[in-house]
């Protein structure tokens, strides 16, 4: 998401920065790329014109002029606009109400609905501590009661029993019943989708939403669809009153620009977005981090909080413990490819850090492979438990016995033996350096700068 766009922002950044002092002619000019840049990532026109008209005043202020470093200045005011245009601060689920709280979920066929039920659902699961039913109001599309059905199985939720030939209220009520009686904490309610927007169709969500109340409406919207997108949110919040927004597809959108657009357009908050197919790749928005992420500056905060979930504290202490008394054999080496994944890969951390994008033409240019992190596991999966822990057992013989269990290369097992035996050399420096040692000479020691 957004690849477009920060690219084209990085590239503008980089010029103003090889300028020593900034003339009004270097503002308008930048201006007039930043719009174009907006414009091109499918940014709404309206949205566009107030923040090029809010950013020029600014940019072209005294403050910025008189500034040390101009240049950064104008990266510092683009960032706090845009932030600012997403939403300023991340606006949390609301679950303050008195259970079940019943969230209601609406939006065009195909937007990506009762999979965002089911992740919302896992969410509040995990992260919440809640219980939660889910039920499908969808009676017109095929199997679509059975899709949500088989979702929430996938996310150990419970879903509402399908009845057929009920209609959407009847189903509304007897799932505000089952969430009363069987104590649930919260209620999410899949609402059926049309092609296009029509009077049925809203006249059917102001109905569901008078009989249930709900505490969140939430509107799923496929960020792929661009404008349309902005369009579709905009009707749905002027008929139904929507309280959220929920981007799916954002993995595959490289423009963002309904997301740019929505808050503004709307005046509700983007609360989660949808970064992959898997339940648990579904993310609060945080407008802060995202406009970093926009302007590669990375995000820091998301990545810490990616390792937290992946990496408990008991096996941080175990493996910096043995990383102080110099160990760090194939085991070791394969639980850290395992976490790798856990966090989405190495593509997916490395988005996470400052200044990536503009290696991008670098990376692409090394062909750095986004399998390889597979391929190395399945190379030490082939090796024997006393191979694993004694690499240097590992000759001539073994090497092909082990490429070939894989399907790889003796090649592939070389870098790889390679690549464990620099780690290994590392951990005996930190080792000889001790904590101390650390603390004098940082990382340099430890690299031998």
């Amino acid at each position: 998401m957004f690849q477009s766009l920060s690219s084209k922002l990085t590239g503008i950044f980089s010029n103003l920065r090889k300028r020593g002092v900034l003339s009004e002619a270097d503002i308008d000019s930048a201006m007039r790329e930043i719009r174009v840049a907006l414009l091109e990532a499918d940014v709404a026109l309206p949205v566009v014109k107030d923040f090029i008209t809010s950013l020029k005043a600014k940019a072209l202020g005294a403050e910025v002029v008189a500034s040390v470093s101009p240049a950064q200045m104008v990266i510092k005011l683009v960032n706090d606009h845009l932030a600012e245009l997403l939403g300023s601060e991340t606006q949390a689920i609301n679950l303050a109400g008195t259970p079940p709280v019943v969230m209601m979920m609406v939006g065009l066929q195909g937007s990506g609905k009762t999979t965002s039920t089911g992740k919302l659902a896992l969410r509040l699961k995990n992260k919440h501590n809640k219980k939660v039913l889910v039920a499908s109001l969808d009676i017109y599309r095929p199997a679509a009661q059975q899709q949500l059905e088989q979702v929430a199985k996938q996310a150990q939720i419970n879903s509402l029993p399908i009845v057929t030939g009920e209609k959407p209220l009847q189903i509304t009520e007897r799932a505000l019943k089952t969430a009363r009686l069987e104590g649930y904490d919260v209620l999410l309610l899949d609402t059926a989708g049309r092609l296009h927007i029509d009077t049925e169709l809203m006249d059917e969500l102001k109905a569901v939403k008078k009989l249930s109340n709900p505490l969140e409406t939430l509107l799923v919207a496929d960020s792929l669809t661009g404008q349309d997108a902005v369009n579709i949110a905009k009707t749905f919040h002027e008929q139904v009153g929507v309280t959220g927004i929920i981007l799916t597809r954002v993995d595959g959108d490289g423009r963002g620009g309904a997301a740019l657009s929505m808050r503004s357009v709307t005046g509700q908050p983007i609360k989660f977005i949808g970064i992959g197919e898997k339940l648990d790749e579904f993310e609060e928005f945080h407008p802060a981090r995202i406009a970093s992420r926009i302007l590669d500056m990375g995000d820091i905060v998301s990545l810490v909080e990616k390792a937290a979930e992946n990496v408990s504290t008991e096996e941080a202490e175990k493996m910096a413990s043995r990383m102080m008394e110099g160990q760090f054999d194939f085991n070791d080496l394969l639980d850290q490819l395992r976490k790798m994944n856990k966090m989405g890969g190495i593509g997916s951390m490395m988005k996470m850090l400052p200044g990536m994008g503009q290696l991008k033409e670098k990376m692409a240019d090394a062909k750095i492979d986004p399998k390889i992190l597979a391929r190395q596991e399945a190379i030490i999966l082939s090796m024997t438990k006393k191979e694993r822990i004694h690499p240097k057992l590992i000759n001539a013989s073994r090497r092909v016995r082990i490429a070939k269990g894989c399907g790889l290369t003796v090649q592939d097992v070389n870098k790889l033996l390679k690549q464990q035996q620099q780690m290994q050399d590392m951990m005996k420096k930190l080792k000889k350096l001790g904590a101390k040692g650390m603390m004098r000479g940082g990382l340099g020691q430890l690299f031998g700068m």
